[in-house]
C-alpha cells in the first residue's frame, strides 16, 4: 500500500513537473516573440523617420535614359563595336572632376560636374540632381551608370558586391573610401527611396538590377577615412 503511494506521489511529482516546464518554455517563446517584434518596431520607425529620402527621379530618369522613364539594359556589344572600344579614347576625359574606382568589379571611371551636358548616363556615370560632393559632410552622392553588356554599362558588375566591399572617390586631390553597409532593391516607379544614416557621409550607386526589368539596386556607402593625395 505504501508502495503504491509513493508511486502516485512519483507520477503526481513529475506531472506537475512537465506542466510547469511547458509553461514555462510556453511562456518564454511568448516574450521573446513579443521582444523580436517590439525590436522589429523600433526598427521601422528609425527607419522611415531618420533615414529616408525619397527623391522623385522622373525628370533625371527621362534624362538618364534619353527615351524612357527608366532605366534600360544596353544591347550586347556587336564585334564593330568591340574593334572600336580597342581604339577608344574617352572624349569626356576633360571634363571629369572625380572619378570612382571599385578594385573587386575592376571599375574605375571619370564622372563630370552635375550641371555638366556631359552628365547622363548615355554618355558617362551621371551625377543624380540632389546629390553632395564627398567633401560635404553628412552629406550623400548619388551616381547612376547602366547595367548589361554595353560598353556604357560602367556599373554590370555591382551585382558582385557584397556589404563589406569598398569603393574609392578621388575628388579635389583627395581620396574618399566607403564601405557597402546595405544593398536593396525598389521599382521603377518614377522615384527612388534612398535609406542612410543621415550622421553619416554616404555614397549611393544605382543601376539596374541583374535579370530583372522592373527593378533597380541601390547601394548605400558609408565614409570610412580620407587621405589626401
Amino acid at each position: 500500500m505504501k508502495n503504491l503511494e509513493n508511486k502516485n506521489k512519483i507520477v503526481i511529482f513529475l506531472g506537475i513537473t512537465l506542466i510547469v516546464s511547458g509553461l514555462l518554455v510556453l511562456t518564454s517563446n511568448y516574450f521573446n516573440e513579443k521582444i523580436d517584434n517590439a525590436y522589429s518596431y523600433m526598427n521601422n520607425l528609425l527607419l522611415t523617420a531618420n533615414t529616408e529620402e525619397v527623391y522623385e527621379i522622373q525628370e533625371e530618369v527621362d534624362t538618364l535614359s534619353d527615351s524612357t522613364s527608366s532605366f534600360q539594359e544596353e544591347p550586347a556589344e556587336t564585334e564593330e563595336v568591340k574593334e572600336e572600344k580597342k581604339e577608344y579614347v574617352d572624349p569626356y576625359l576633360q571634363y571629369y572632376i572625380a572619378s570612382i574606382q571599385i578594385p573587386k568589379i575592376n571599375l574605375n571611371k571619370g564622372f563630370t560636374d552635375v550641371n555638366s551636358p556631359y552628365n547622363t548616363v548615355n554618355k558617362n556615370i551621371e551625377v543624380i540632381k540632389g546629390s553632395t560632393y564627398p567633401d560635404q559632410e553628412k552629406g550623400n552622392l548619388i551616381l547612376a551608370s547602366h547595367s548589361g553588356n554595353s560598353y556604357l554599362a560602367y556599373f554590370k558588375n555591382l551585382y558582385k558586391l557584397v556589404n563589406g566591399d569598398v569603393a574609392y572617390i578621388t575628388y579635389q586631390d583627395k581620396k574618399y573610401t566607403y564601405k557597402i553597409v546595405n544593398i536593396y532593391e525598389q521599382p521603377k516607379i518614377g522615384k527612388i527611396a534612398i535609406y542612410r544614416d543621415h550622421e553619416k557621409t554616404c555614397l549611393t550607386l544605382i543601376t539596374c538590377t541583374k535579370n530583372k526589368k522592373d527593378t533597380q539596386t541601390v547601394y548605400i556607402l558609408e565614409l570610412q577615412s580620407v587621405e589626401a593625395l
